[in-house]
């Protein structure tokens, strides 16, 4: 197991103004694969698409360099933002893109609706060059400008199946609806950070030690604009990454301040 190298993976956290505060999408994910049973964000793994010179054409934002710095990576970095907007449209149906005026895109006309519906399916069945497809039809650009980079996190050593995870935060789209795929995520909901770590606490919801972080990162702003803006301004080149520790006989959960282990 130790041998296992950990795949490159992006999640993104959206949040938008509820009725009582903030809110972010979650979505329980199916009995079938690495995270069965758990609540999560939208994401996934990145695609080698995803690192393409079409894709990196489609984005508003950072650069290939400036990626590779945020990230502190030699190459591939804007891939993870690719990667965060594709899962986030094939997951969750919300699909964070800009048109000609730069204004992020809506979904109030019927037949976009059912065209993009198409096209997430199509994305979904992994067919190639479906989202350059999209993008060219619509003329559209990916929002990667929206997303703010906040957390770096590697599966513990020891596991079967090992991520290195980007997480980044965005506004959701106006205008758009967030409903999961029926496939990998069997159930979704909008939910203030609070409540969800409150009905973890009472063993409503099962989350890991990754998604239970960043829902505490999302605590005590006043707004979802608030948030994100917050977020942003971080100089994210600071951010460590974190690989927690397999459990040893005898450990209990209280142990978690020795088991979150910073290794970068």
């Amino acid at each position: 197991m130790t041998g296992v190298v950990p795949k490159a993976a992006a999640t993104v956290m959206l949040v938008r103004d509820g009725a009582s505060g903030v809110e972010v999408f979650m979505m329980e994910r199916s009995e079938f694969g690495a995270f069965g049973g758990l609540w999560v964000f939208p994401g996934g793994k990145v695609d080698p698409a995803d690192a393409s010179p079409e894709a990196a054409a489609l984005c508003c934002g950072p650069s290939r360099l400036e990626a590779n710095l945020l990230l502190n990576v030699p190459a591939g970095g804007l891939a993870y933002w690719v990667a965060a907007l594709r899962e986030c449209f094939e997951e969750a149906g919300l699909l964070l893109a800009t048109r000609d005026d730069d204004g992020l895109l809506e979904l109030r006309d019927a037949a976009v609706r059912e065209r993009l519906g198409a096209d997430r399916g199509r994305l979904n069945a992994g067919e190639k060059g479906a989202l350059e497809e999209l993008c060219a039809r619509e003329r559209l650009r990916l929002a990667t400008d929206r997303l703010a980079y906040v957390a770096h996190w590697i599966t513990p050593i020891g596991n079967s199946s090992r991520f290195d995870t980007r997480f980044f935060v965005a506004l959701a789209p106006e205008h758009q609806e967030a409903i999961h795929d029926g496939h990998e995520a069997v159930h979704s909901l909008w939910v203030r950070p609070e409540e969800a770590l409150a009905r973890h606490a009472a063993g409503e919801m099962a989350m890991i030690s990754p998604t239970l972080a960043n829902l505490e990162g999302l605590c005590g702003y006043a707004s979802a604009e608030a948030l994100v803006r917050a977020k942003i301004v971080v100089d994210r080149r600071g951010i460590p990454t974190i690989m927690p520790r397999m459990l040893r006989r005898g450990e209990t959960a209280e142990d978690i301040e020795e088991r979150l282990e910073i290794v970068g």
